[in-house]
């Protein structure tokens, strides 16, 4: 190269450096525009309407797009999250933020599916090709694969089926506001697959203090069932998968609100499983309440009647009529209550341990409210089946307070006042008279008659009838 070309090619060098350095200091540059939009066109359909799709049996595999198969387009809201590892490999979302009215699950063959579609993501599914299919009344939706009736969608082909929506400037999130339930309600097979919150809850107290996961002989993680009791005695699982990652959460000593979306998998005896997205989806900062109480919900303290159970239906399978609105049925070791029995065209309440899980305790209380101001005398009938062991005791107590842990309480017991009738060999007794009891005069103020039942499904089994409780 001969030295004038030589400085040619320099010297433009240097201009094209300056002109660059000018236009790096030039302070009137202007920012580019975001924007962005949407991938698929507008939806052709609803959530809903999409789910109803689905049939009894078996799966419908939507027809692709051509010229006699429209496109089927809906969207969603996302209100799963595999941050904390539940929700493996996918995507669970509701047709709106609030209020919803259908959930659906989806699978993807990807982690971390939150980096891309975090909760409240509005997304777009154009489902043309896909599969949804129903079992055990979960609708889930996927692709059609040789090995499972609804497959994963492979992480390559994702966004064939799935875009988020675009709200000019990004993707467009919306506050998800969970509905309220009751863990009653969550049983319910149109709530699966959507963002529910249940308060006053807590976990059941034989589980305060554990994990809220267990693990296996080798010390690593399992899926874990954690129960969850309302004060009404409603119950409900709680399910963690084994890579959920806040592991070292511990049942408190509290109650409080929870946050889960409602699942529910097999057909089993408790076939709803509520998942939470993490830790911070437990809300248990208030105090515990007494739980395994039924009833109590109309209390009213009186110094003379008579209960004959007459006035409540009269039910042919259990667990018949357990929840006395008058009254406390009080489960307090077991879940065994005091049920509403017919027989002869007479009613009473009756309670056994017989035909429990092995080895089970159960200690259940009826609590009548007296006025023992106003109450003089207390007579009842009872008898006895199948008796194998005494497990009937009464008390009077003046210090419960409805609705707390009754070891809170002080009961006088005043069983010896009274006489069971003698135990038949076998089958039942006739209810009789089991005797007057005058109450003390300095038993005085609002209380309670306790009737407690203390029987094992491999030790006393006894059952004990009640009837005709009167307060003169």
């Amino acid at each position: 190269m001969n030295i004038k070309n030589f400085l040619k090619i320099s010297l433009g060098v240097a201009v094209l450096g300056a002109t660059q350095m000018s236009c790096i200091h030039d302070d009137k540059w202007d920012a580019p525009e975001i924007t962005c939009n949407n991938k698929f066109d507008a939806p052709t359909m609803t959530l809903a309407q999409f789910v109803a799709l689905s049939p009894a049996t078996g799966v419908y595999t939507i027809p692709a797009q051509d010229a006699t198969h429209p496109a089927v387009i809906f969207d969603g809201y996302v209100i799963s999250s595999d941050a904390n590892g539940n929700f493996y490999k996918t995507l669970v979302f509701q047709d709106k933020p609030e209020n919803p009215t259908v959930g659906l699950v989806v699978g993807l063959n990807k982690s971390l599916n939150y980096t891309d579609f975090p909760v409240g993501a509005h997304i777009r599914i154009k489902a043309n090709g896909m599969v949804i299919g129903k079992s055990n009344d979960v609708v889930t939706l996927g692709v059609p694969d040789p090995d499972f009736a609804i497959g994963r969608i492979p992480e390559s082909i994702i966004g064939r089926y799935i875009a988020g929506v675009c709200n000019g400037t990004g993707l467009d999130i919306a506050k998800i506001v969970p509905q309220e339930l009751t863990l009653a309600q969550i049983k319910d097979p149109k709530y699966v697959n959507t963002l529910a919150i249940v308060k006053n809850v807590q976990f059941t107290k034989t589980e305060i203090g554990l994990p809220l996961m267990n693990k296996d002989a080798s010390g690593a993680y399992v899926d874990t069932n954690r129960n969850l009791v309302d004060a009404t005695g409603n119950t409900g699982i709680l399910r963690t998968d084994g890579f959920f990652k806040p592991t070292s959460y511990i049942i408190p000593d509290k109650g409080g609100d929870i946050t889960f979306v409602v699942s529910k998998y097999g057909t089993g005896t408790a076939p709803y499983q509520n998942i939470i997205r993490g830790v911070s989806d437990i809300n248990f900062t208030k105090p515990r309440f007494a739980e395994g109480i039924l009833g109590g919900s109309a209390i009213a303290y009186s110094g003379s009647f008579t209960e004959n159970f007459e006035s409540y239906p009269a039910n042919t399978t259990s667990p018949y009529f357990n929840n006395f609105p008058k009254y406390l049925n009080y489960a307090y070791v077991g879940n065994r209550y005091w049920e509403v029995r017919s027989f002869s065209g007479n009613k009473y309440i009756q309670l056994t341990a017989n035909g429990g899980a092995a080895s089970t305790p159960y200690e259940t209380y009826f609590m009548v409210p007296v006025d023992f101001t106003a109450a003089n005398t207390l007579a009842f009938r009872t008898t006895v089946g199948f008796y194998n062991g005494a497990g009937l005791k009464v008390y009077t107590t003046t210090n419960y307070t409805p609705g707390t842990d009754l070891s809170t309480a002080t009961l006088n017991e005043i069983t010896s006042n009274f006489t069971f009738p003698t135990a038949p060999a076998s089958g039942y007794g006739t209810l009789a008279t089991a005797g007057t009891y005058s109450f003390p005069a300095g038993l005085t103020g609002n209380g309670f008659v306790v009737f407690k039942y203390t029987g094992n499904s491999s030790g006393i089994t006894t059952t004990y009838q009640i009837d005709d409780i009167t307060v003169n």
